[in-house]
């Protein structure tokens, strides 16, 4: 029995169980697969290893995405994560070429999946809090939101939540270091149903850069203390 003999369901059971780049090489078999490939059935649930990934053209985006995670697990995170005041030339110019690359996806996500339930996002250096409220805007089902060293999220994202996070029960903020104990104490007033978890974040140093006053001032004190 050949493959593109069995019934629709069979076929979109059959893909489940492959990765986006197998999904794509078979769709491109035939057009009766090429047909199960393009079935929004078949991506209630998206994984990205690297931004890298975002551009390529073997998945779809549509209102069946349910679950959707960018988890950027490599060494080039170190250099997104580092403070912008403290990166050399070369670092500003590595991070320039991939700036917008998760922004500008989700900015798709926003517009194309009005029913996604979980969004994560680890490593994640330069998305804004801009596009998380536009998120939580567009998404209004959206269940859990799992931020991890995300270094740009700041309180304005925490303000987004208690605004527009009518569905959210599940908030979590880990080693985002830009977002504060006033920040987090809002969203506990005033959405205490939800679940609320941010490990190594507001005990962290902010990206302020140190002003040389505040420098000047702190040496005398540490000289008096001797």
């Amino acid at each position: 029995m050949h493959i593109t003999q069995l019934n629709r369901e069979c076929l979109l059971h059959l893909f489940s169980f492959l990765d986006k780049n197998s999904r794509k090489s078979l769709a491109k078999t035939c057009h009766k697969l090429l047909e199960v490939f393009q079935d929004p059935l078949l991506w209630s649930l998206l994984n990205f290893h690297s931004p890298a990934e975002l551009k390529k053209d073997n998945f779809l985006l549509g209102p069946a995405l349910k679950h959707l995670s960018i988890c950027w697990y490599s060494e080039r995170v170190k250099v997104c994560n580092i403070e912008d005041w403290m990166k050399n030339n070369f670092q500003k110019d590595f991070c320039n070429r991939h700036e917008n690359t998760v922004n500008d996806f989700l900015l798709e996500v926003c517009n194309r999946c009005p029913n996604l339930l979980s969004l994560t996002l680890s490593g994640c250096g330069h998305v804004t809090d801009d596009c998380i409220s536009l998120l939580l805007k567009n998404c209004p089902k959206l269940k859990t939101l799992q931020l991890e060293n995300c270094v740009r999220i700041t309180d304005q994202t925490l303000e987004a939540v208690t605004l527009y996070g009518g569905s959210l029960q599940t908030l979590h903020v880990d080693f985002c270091r830009n977002i504060t104990r006033n920040g987090l104490e809002r969203v506990r007033e005033k959405c205490p149903s939800v679940m609320l978890k941010a490990e190594r974040s507001a005990n962290m140093i902010p990206d302020n850069k140190p002003e040389k006053k505040f420098m000047l001032e702190k040496a005398p004190r540490k000289l008096f203390q001797l």
